[in-house]
């Protein structure tokens, strides 16, 4: 039997997606893949059906850098609806409680708020794709189970609340991959003494990337009435992904070896860390990791 001919066309790059509220993370890549007509793309961290904002998608060969953008620093932009603490950390769940708010100062936040600054430990909540024994934890929570989740570090670089009302936060949070805003702010609420939820919640950060950079769902339907070539240009570099390492460029005999799967010395590279690796005529070719001896080793080489 014939090898089954891959549909779609070869693609390659990174596109900023502005997620909108009520679609899945899934369902908006699969959108996205078939406006571009591309064979292969994935996104890079899943955001709630609740949340919006900044979903980095790989397409062909940039998908090879995709873990790096999971492994990546991300920003939010939040509302924790204060004395409402629900099934799922979320406005889409079941209110579980309705506690009075009570009087805070903004000095109390502040304070609360300063707890949870740094490195901090989280349980996973139910409703979340972590595994138990092998089954997802949010089917386990559709089930009506509850099991017992190991706590996790995590490391909250900024908490800065940017407004309030008699019983909302609005906060600005950069923070470690895998941290729960949603267990934030019950964390948060719990040390207020009334309970939270997330009632808002808007992506605006995912290692290098920005919102600044964002395309919606309509724009890019609008723009594909004018061709593949339109969707194109919005593409940003594969390399574009790591714009947060340093750069590296190797000689032709240098690229042979490393392609090889060799460590090469490189004259007046980093000492260590990872980095960006390019032939001349800077060319991507891929990520490389400082050893202790100073060479760098491939870990992730395109085509």
């Amino acid at each position: 039997m014939g090898k089954r001919k891959a549909k779609g066309r070869i693609v390659n790059g990174v596109l900023l997606l502005d997620k909108p509220v009520g679609v899945g993370s899934n369902e908006a890549l699969q959108t996205v893949k078939r406006l571009f007509d591309a064979r292969k793309a994935g996104h890079t961290g899943s955001l709630d059906r609740l949340a919006s904002g900044l979903l980095p998608i790989c397409f062909g060969e940039a998908t090879k850098m995709s873990g790096f953008l999971l492994n990546a620093d991300k920003r939010y932009l939040a509302t924790f609806k204060l004395g409402k603490v629900t099934r799922t950390g979320d406005a889409e769940g079941a209110v579980l409680e309705s506690n009075p708010v009570g009087s805070h100062s903004d000095e109390d936040i502040a304070r609360v708020l300063d707890d949870f600054s740094g490195k901090i430990s989280q349980i996973p909540p139910m409703h979340s794709a972590v595994k138990h024994q092998g089954k997802r934890l949010y089917k386990l929570a559709h089930q009506g189970l509850v099991v017992k989740r190991e706590p996790r570090e995590v490391t909250i670089h900024a908490l800065e609340l940017t407004g309030r009302s008699a019983d909302e936060l609005h906060v600005d949070i950069k923070c470690s991959k895998g941290t729960y805003i949603r267990t934030l702010a019950e964390d948060v609420g719990r040390s207020l003494g009334c309970g939270a939820s997330v009632s808002m919640l808007h992506r605006i950060g995912s290692g290098p990337f920005d919102a600044s950079s964002m395309i919606s769902l309509d724009v890019m339907k609008a723009r594909a009435e004018d061709g593949l070539e339109t969707l194109d240009q919005m593409l940003l570099p594969t390399d574009s992904a790591l714009d947060d390492y340093p750069k590296v460029e190797l000689t032709e005999d240098a690229a042979f070896y490393m392609g090889q799967g060799q460590p090469v010395l490189v004259p007046h590279a980093p000492t260590e860390g990872w980095v960006r690796i390019y032939r001349r005529a800077n060319r991507f070719i891929g990520v490389g990791e400082v050893l202790d001896d100073g060479r760098i080793a491939p870990r992730r080489l395109l085509r």
